[in-house]
């Protein structure tokens, strides 16, 4: 009989730690840059005219992205998938609202990402600025100053460059990847401290448009909870 109590509550544990696993995994590979070992040098890309030129283009794209609205596809550091809807809007607001049955959700406005797990009933607040989503829903993008560019790519039809604090280049790097002719983001992938990979990429994009503000307001279930049960 005490091995059955056992084991009923060695699986209860289970089922409360996996979920405390995948929300670290996604907190620190998808938002949060982790603090390295040791410090890492500042390895600048040496960049070439026709580089800048393209440096140029995909300032110039970016900025002009004011709203987006697509789906997206996540895969994990251990291969795990997931998907959603996202809803960028410029300057600093965004949701990722993750499918039935991952418990996520993201929310971004005021200056600070809301993250949700709906499974284990917990919310974090985290600055946006210091997410990697942060650099997309700048107000005036640059990929100059505050972030160095270590890396631009092209293959047909495509062009991917990537970026990194430049006052802290072992927070990890964030590289961005457009289809070309005409620019349009594709994906993106944080690779963190600790070399974990993090791969996000967008399909049904639809560019324009206004989104219901409400989209980006978080308010926690347990506010009405706890009121109803002061009532």
């Amino acid at each position: 009989m005490q091995r059955g109590h056992a084991t009923v509550a060695a699986v209860r544990r289970a089922d409360y730690i996996l979920p405390m696993k995948r929300r670290a995994l996604l907190l620190s590979t998808l938002l949060l840059p982790l603090a390295a070992p040791a410090k890492a040098q500042l390895r600048p890309a040496v960049l070439t005219q026709q580089d800048r030129a393209d440096i140029a283009r995909i300032e110039t794209y970016l900025n002009g992205v004011r709203t987006l609205h697509s789906r997206f596809l996540q895969i994990a550091p251990n291969g795990a998938t997931s998907e959603g809807q996202a809803w960028l809007q410029r300057p600093g607001r965004l949701r990722f609202q993750y499918d039935p049955p991952s418990p996520f959700l993201l929310v971004g406005g005021n200056g600070l990402l809301v993250f949700n797990d709906k499974q284990l009933r917990q919310t974090s607040n985290i600055p946006l600025g210091s997410t990697p989503l942060g650099l997309l829903l700048q107000d005036n993008l640059r990929l100059s100053g505050d972030v160095t560019v270590t890396g631009l790519v092209r293959q047909p039809g495509a062009l991917q460059v990537s970026v990194v604090r430049t006052k802290s280049p072992a927070d990890g790097t964030l590289t961005l990847v457009f289809a070309d002719a005409p620019l349009a983001l594709r994906q993106w992938t944080v690779i963190d401290a600790q070399r974990q990979e993090t791969r996000v990429t967008l399909y049904n994009v639809e560019l324009g448009g206004a989104f219901d503000q409400s989209l980006f307001t978080f308010i926690d279930p347990r506010f009405f909870q706890n009121n109803q049960g002061g009532n």
